[in-house]
């Protein structure tokens, strides 16, 4: 398997991201080991997981299952999300960073982190406070690179400039949503990504398992998927019917390709040459051995060039899967009158 410079960092890692929001939820801990030596065994060195994964299990799971081979991975975790108890419990503030960075090394078993990063912006506090505060604990050796997750184009440009003017750490690389039917980030994203050297961890490649082709038109969804849950609105929602039109048509091109569905996602999810990796997120064993089979595949241009006119570049059919709204959206925020007045 290729490795990639994580943008201009000194980190190399698989275009494969294991990523472990199943992990110690659906995914059990025998089968999460399971899943973890063979991702290994097949060149897999990059993992990801965050504190708010199954209250924190999924980052004991992941800590047990490398800890034998710690040192050849390399090992991404998120912070931010309100995971403690009472107001100062989340979010991006000194005190809560300071606290949380303690309980993933705890749960993690290892005594320091690869990759730190924010899990969502937190409008509430000045990027300079989260940034200074990151910078410490890369400083103490907790830490090696801090990243951010689902930032806008503006506020990963902010974030640059901050840790310049401060000499503080800057974000070495961004995770965002990215898949076939959600492109938006090419439009101010990626291009900022790439002005700034940082690396691009791209997750939902497969948008929420649309892309491996299960949800059908003119059915219930599959139970034991995320639709199943009321996760997803309904098959008849404008937005979803537009997904069904561009998956008939994917699947043709996959088709011709001589490739399945999922393969032809996952390939397309690490062709732009601004993303260094893209997470996968296999719940078992078969789905995992599914992934890996059609890892070494490679679009030629004519099939990037249908794939362009399914789905226009920097498109997303559904504004749902951008996976932040900022507070600007907010009716408060968008009426000058409070509601209802």
């Amino acid at each position: 398997m290729e490795y990639r410079r994580l943008g201009r960092f000194e980190l190399k890692v698989s275009p494969l991201c294991l990523g472990t929001m199943m992990f110690g939820g659906e995914t059990d801990e025998q089968v999460a080991q399971k899943i973890v030596r063979h991702a290994f065994e097949a060149g897999i060195n990059f993992i990801d997981s965050a504190d708010a994964y199954n209250a924190g299990r999924s980052e004991e799971v992941t800590g047990r299952a490398i800890a034998g081979e710690r040192e050849r991975w390399v090992v991404a975790t998120k912070l931010g999300n309100q995971v403690g108890q009472g107001p100062n419990g989340g979010g991006l503030s000194r005190k809560w960073v300071m606290t949380a960075v303690e309980g993933s090394l705890r749960r993690l078993a290892t005594d320091y982190i690869d990759l730190y990063q924010i899990h969502r912006p937190d409008p509430t506090i000045d990027v300079e406070e989260t940034l200074s505060v990151l910078t410490d604990l890369v400083r103490e050796g907790k830490v090696r690179a801090i990243g951010s997750s689902t930032f806008p184009a503006e506020q990963i440009v902010e974030a640059q400039w901050v840790a310049e003017r401060r000499a503080y750490e800057r974000f070495r690389c961004e995770q965002p949503p990215y898949s076939i039917l959600a492109r938006g980030i090419e439009r101010a994203v990626l291009p900022a990504c790439e002005r700034y050297g940082m690396g691009v961890i791209v997750w939902s490649p497969l948008n929420g398992g649309w892309l491996t082709g299960k949800y059908k038109r003119g059915q219930e969804y599959p139970k034991g998927t995320r639709a199943s849950w009321g996760l997803m609105d309904p098959p008849e929602a404008k937005h979803n019917q537009r997904k069904f039109d561009a998956i008939e048509q994917l699947e043709k091109v996959a088709a011709d390709a001589g490739i399945s569905l999922t393969h032809l996602a996952l390939a397309w999810s690490v062709e732009h040459p601004a993303v260094t990796s893209t997470i996968i997120g296999p719940k078992t064993m078969d789905q995992l051995d599914d992934i890996l089979a059609g890892a070494d595949v490679k679009l030629d241009a004519a099939t990037l060039d249908r794939i362009d006119e399914i789905v226009p570049p920097g498109r997303t059919l559904h504004a749902g899967d951008d996976g932040y709204d900022p507070p600007s959206l907010e009716a408060a925020a968008r009426r000058r009158t409070p509601q209802g007045a």
